[in-house]
């Protein structure tokens, strides 16, 4: 599987391309701010949305969201067609607390599940 990611790969991903990794025999995946379509024949898509931006893709196979965002909550992304919806803390100082928190409306909103940055958790660059 090659797994598109880092900046936003709809600038440079497209379907001649997604067909010519097919050929190879590779599965492709895209994690995508959702800003652009995402082009026909990716394998999984996963959407994580900015607070900020204008969502265009609203469908696929997981909506990530990094929570918790003031005006940027999980109950305005539920009704989109995502078959997974996941809950990323937010790093930063208060890490900890925003993975109670995160973890907290999982139980309370079972739609959603914890996502969490291993490598962050255990220390690792």
């Amino acid at each position: 599987m090659v797994v598109c990611t880092g900046g936003e790969p709809l600038l440079q991903l497209d379907t001649p391309l997604v067909d010519a990794m097919h050929a190879r025999g590779f599965l492709v995946a895209v994690e995508t701010n959702g800003t652009r379509p995402v082009p026909q024949g990716i394998d999984w898509v996963c959407v994580s949305p900015k607070a900020g931006s204008e969502l265009v893709q609203r469908t696929g196979n997981e909506l990530k969201l990094v929570f918790p965002q003031a005006g940027f909550e999980p109950d305005r992304f539920e009704a989109l067609g995502f078959t997974h919806f996941i809950l990323q803390p937010m790093d930063g100082p208060d890490r900890v607390r925003n993975t109670q928190v995160a973890l907290e409306y999982c139980l309370e909103h079972p739609q959603w599940r914890l996502g969490i940055q291993m490598h962050k958790v255990l220390g690792i660059p």
